[in-house]
């Protein structure tokens, strides 16, 4: 899978391809736009991760310093309540490496893609004009035994973005 925009430069940094780690230096996290912290779960979310009450991690991603994705991540509280994914900041080897630590190792992604109009809070954060649309990718992380262990609902000016996916066949 490849998406153009900020994510391809993070896949090329995970990749360890040296252009990527170069391209990388150009994104960056600008900051979290409301603590984190444990809250109840909005409908979908909880729909997706089976549960009530989430811990949430809510950033604006820049690319050059043009804010390019908003990305909120849930975590079930019960997995994440009490960890470094309910703390502020970074996590030092990411959320992904302290999810494995925990013993929550994800296995298989699903992922729905949409456009629509922006609101206006993200309209203005993503610096858009009133007619430009965005697209929205939902996320959810499951585990070996299926269970859900997180979800992403990212939100993206969809001028900005290309979204390509390779699928094996049989």
């Amino acid at each position: 899978m490849i998406r153009e925009g900020c994510r391809t430069v993070i896949r090329e940094k995970q990749k360890g391809d040296p252009g990527g780690a170069a391209e990388a230096s150009r994104l960056t996290c600008k900051a979290e736009r409301s603590p984190t912290a444990e809250v109840p779960a909005p409908e979908a979310v909880a729909a997706l991760l089976g549960t009530p009450t989430v811990v949430v991690r809510r950033r604006i991603i820049q690319l050059d310093g043009i804010p390019c994705e908003l990305t909120d991540t849930y975590y079930p509280a019960s997995i994440a309540g009490g960890t470094r994914l309910a703390e502020k900041g970074k996590i030092p080897g990411g959320a992904v490496t302290l999810l494995a630590e925990l013993g929550h190792v994800g296995a298989r992604v699903r992922e729905d893609v949409t456009a629509r109009m922006p609101s206006t809070e993200e309209r203005d954060i993503l610096r858009l004009a009133p007619d430009e649309p965005v697209l929205t990718l939902t996320r959810v992380t499951l585990d070996g035994r299926d269970r859900p262990i997180q979800a992403d609902m990212m939100v993206m000016p969809a001028h900005r973005q290309r979204l390509r996916y390779e699928l094996r066949i049989g």
